[in-house]
Order: C-alpha cells, then sequence, then structure tokens
C-alpha cells in the first residue's frame, strides 16, 4: 500500500519502514502515527518477512511530537479525535510478533526516544543521540521500557533530567545494541537482520513472546513459563534435520 510519511520496502525477508518526513526532522504526526501502526500491519501478515526494522530520513530518527499539530489540535474534542486516528502504534509494537530493530540514525528525542525504546534491538552511529524529555513539558512516557534497558537508577536520572544522552553513553549503558560508523549503520543494521532472519521464525518469534513474558518473574516462574510455551508452541524437527549443516560437516572426507 502507499504511504504518505513512510517509505516501506524489503529485502529478501527483512522489512524496512523509514520514517519520511525530514524536512520535519521526521515529527511524529498523526498521520505518522497511523502509519507506522499500518505499516507494522502490513509487515506483520507479510509471511516473507521474518524481521522489521525501522529508520529515518534524512539527519534525524525522530524529534518527537509534532508540536505545531498539537498547538493546533488544541481543543478537547481535537485532542480525543487526535488520540484516536493515531491508532494502536504503542500497543502493537510491545506485542509484535516479529523481532524489531531499531536503526537510530540521529537524534531520538520525546516521543522518537520511546518509540525507539520499543524494538528489541538498536543500532547507532556517531549522530545519534536521545533525549526523554517528556518532564520537560509536563507529561510522562517511557517509564516501563527504559528500566528494562538501561537499569532502575540510570533510567530515574534520565527520565528526571530529561538530558542528552549522547551516542557513546548510549551505548555505555546499554540503550544501543551496536554503535557503527554512520557510513556502515545500514550494512551493520542489515547484517543483523539476516542472521535473525536465517533461523526458524517461530522459534524466534516465540523466543522473542517467552522472553517480554518472564519480565518481572521469578526465576522458578520463568523457567515455567518457558517450559509451558515450549509444550504448547515449539515443534522441534527431528535431530538429523537441526544439526543438518553439523552432520554434513562431519561426514566430509578430511
Amino acid at each position: 500500500m502507499g504511504y504518505d510519511t513512510l517509505i516501506v520496502t524489503r529485502d529478501d525477508k527483512v522489512g524496512l519502514i523509514t520514517l519520511n518526513r525530514p524536512e520535519h526532522l521526521n515529527a511524529l504526526s498523526t498521520t505518522l502515527f497511523r502509519e507506522i501502526d499500518l505499516a507494522l500491519t502490513e509487515l506483520e501478515n507479510d509471511n516473507d518477512i521474518r524481521v522489521v526494522m525501522v529508520t529515518g530520513n534524512g539527519r534525524a530518527f525522530s524529534a518527537g511530537a509534532d508540536i505545531h499539530e498539537m498547538v493546533e489540535n488544541r481543543s478537547k474534542s481535537e485532542a480525543v479525535n487526535t488520540a484516536v486516528g493515531r491508532g494502536n502504534w504503542l500497543e502493537h509494537l510491545i506485542e509484535y510478533k516479529k523481532p524489531t530493530i531499531g536503526i537510530i540514525n540521529g537524534l531520538a528525542y520525546g516521543g522518537g526516544a520511546l518509540l525507539s525504546s520499543c524494538f528489541d534491538i538498536r543500532l547507532g552511529c556517531e549522530n545519534t543521540s536521545f533525549r526523554f524529555l517528556a518532564v520537560t513539558y509536563g507529561r510522562i512516557n517511557s517509564t516501563w521500557s527504559l528500566p528494562l534497558l538501561v537499569g532502575l537508577p540510570k533510567a530515574k536520572e534520565l527520565l528526571f533530567t530529561g538530558r542528552v544522552i549522547p551516542a557513546q553513553e548510549a551505548y555505555h549503558i546499554g540503550l544501543l545494541n551496536q554503535l557503527v560508523a554512520s557510513t556502515e549503520l545500514m550494512k551493520a543494521a542489515m547484517e543483523m537482520g539476516q542472521l535473525i532472519a536465517k533461523n526458524d521464525p517461530a522459534t524466534v518469534q516465540l523466543v522473542r513472546k517467552i522472553v517480554n513474558e518472564n519480565i518481572g518473574l521469578r526465576s522458578h516462574e520463568a523457567l515455567a513459563n518457558e517450559m509451558r510455551n515450549i509444550a504448547a508452541s515449539l515443534k522441534s524437527p527431528p535431530p538429523k534435520e537441526s544439526f543438518k549443516e553439523f552432520l554434513n560437516r562431519k561426514s566430509r572426507p578430511q
């Protein structure tokens, strides 16, 4: 389908969503929010896609909410309509079936930082920076997502201060999984996406589900949940199929 604020492409088994409002630093307008939800659905329903990546066009990943639109929609009725028009992108991303990778190519502030914190994996470059700045304008978000990435004390610091987090610090505290040169960012992200995509998709999706369900559980509860999910959903192939590459390698003449 066509989008006004996104570009959706496919490369083998990897789907890429590009936020495409570069003249506005990919500010998250109502339309962009709604189209993110639609694009996530499109790629989730595409059986050929095993990994979904998200990045921004231009020098920003996303500068956050579209402030000009928020000012224009200042009346209560308009605010309600705006919220409805955005769709359920946040809940959708949290419960997404397929693994997600955020390619944080530039600044990710406010809603952009929130969006980036929802991905399973994040890659960045020297141009990457984050700012969880909701408290600076009397709002709250990311209280549930950021502590899972950087730990409770650091999350409190970043949420309380709303300060900029440069790329090196973001990598050091675990907000970025990888930090590479900007010229290598898309290549590195695609390599990781392909590594994931070559694995059994049902198993990868089940691992994602179990890991997320185990958040907050005690060790014995998490183990029990893992075992329940395996028993209910995992149909492992025969050993000869699972370890075909290993067995073929061992059978070759030395």
